[in-house]
């Protein structure tokens, strides 16, 4: 998507440990207008797909997914990264770990808003190393409900996450796919979609 490609080219900041940031204007400060777009293009991407609910993980990724879920007219749901008291019931729980944030989560969906009757699109705002969509796709299996797809805002093309995800046989569907970032230069490098 040019417009996402163009507006991390020219407002992404390469920081240390191959972190690319875009937090201001993808996850911590929002731009609700490239979120439509990307929304629209979302729905363009999964439009035969009987997608009836959204789910994403906290706390990144719950922006988009509601734009993501009002271009569909479904709800969102999002997985929370630990038990809180206002969590009541049973609920499906895998570990996940954070590239960013370096450690592993408990992650956990209330069993009332996920099952077999449901058709999920997973969207996500980065994708590195897989391991959040892993976990959430597990949830979607523990519950018996299908995963449709996934939708990803910007993807680390050079890190293994989006092969691991595709080999499993998913649409995977990434917006912008990073394969290189030079830090010296400042110069991020996309590949060709």
């Amino acid at each position: 998507m040019k417009l996402l490609e163009d507006r991390i080219r020219k407002d992404g900041i390469i920081a240390e440990g191959g972190v690319l940031k875009v937090d201001c204007f993808l996850n911590h400060l929002m731009d609700v207008k490239l979120f439509h777009e990307m929304g629209m293009e979302f729905k363009r991407l999964f439009k035969d797909k009987p997608i009836n609910k959204i789910l994403t993980i906290e706390a990144s990724g719950i922006g988009i997914a509601c734009v993501v879920a009002e271009c569909f007219d479904v709800p969102v749901l999002f997985a929370k990264k630990s038990q809180s008291i206002n969590l009541s019931g049973e609920v499906y729980s895998t570990k996940v770990q954070s590239f960013t944030h370096k450690r592993v989560y408990d992650v956990v969906v209330s069993k009332k808003f996920i099952g077999p009757e449901d058709h999920v699109l997973i969207i996500d705002d980065f994708l590195a190393n897989g391991c959040a969509l892993q976990g959430l796709i597990q949830l979607v299996q523990e519950a018996g409900a299908t995963v449709e797809g996934i939708g990803i805002c910007v993807e680390k093309g050079f890190q293994d996450g989006g092969r691991i995800i595709r080999e499993t046989g998913i649409q995977l569907e990434s917006l912008a796919i990073v394969d290189a970032m030079d830090p010296a230069t400042g110069e991020i490098t996309f590949r060709e979609q």
